[in-house]
C-alpha cells in the first residue's frame, strides 16, 4: 500500500512539473510570436529532413558523417581503404 502511495505522489509531482513546463513553453512562444501552427510545421520539416549522404559503398550503405562511424566503413578503413574512397 505504501508503494502505491509513493507511486501516486511521484505521478502527481510529475504531472505538476509537466503543467509548469507547458506554461513556460507557452510563455516563451508568446514572447517570440510563435504559433502552434508554425511550431508544428517546423517539427514536421525537421522530421522529414534527410541528412546529406557523405559516404557510400558499392552495396548501397551510406553515412552522413554524424554520429559513430558505421561498421561497414570502420571495417573498410581497418582493412586499409581510405575513407576518401567512399566520399560522395
Amino acid at each position: 500500500m505504501k508503494q502505491r502511495e509513493g507511486q501516486q505522489r511521484l505521478f502527481e509531482r510529475d504531472e505538476n512539473l509537466r503543467e509548469r513546463m507547458i506554461a513556460w513553453i507557452r510563455r516563451r512562444m508568446d514572447d517570440h510570436n510563435i504559433t502552434l501552427e508554425a511550431l508544428a510545421e517546423s517539427l514536421e520539416a525537421d522530421a522529414n529532413a534527410v541528412a546529406a549522404v557523405l559516404y557510400r559503398d558499392a552495396f548501397g550503405n551510406t553515412w552522413d558523417g554524424h554520429g559513430d562511424k558505421p561498421a561497414w566503413l570502420a571495417r573498410a578503413i581497418h582493412a586499409g581503404q581510405s575513407i576518401d574512397h567512399f566520399r560522395c
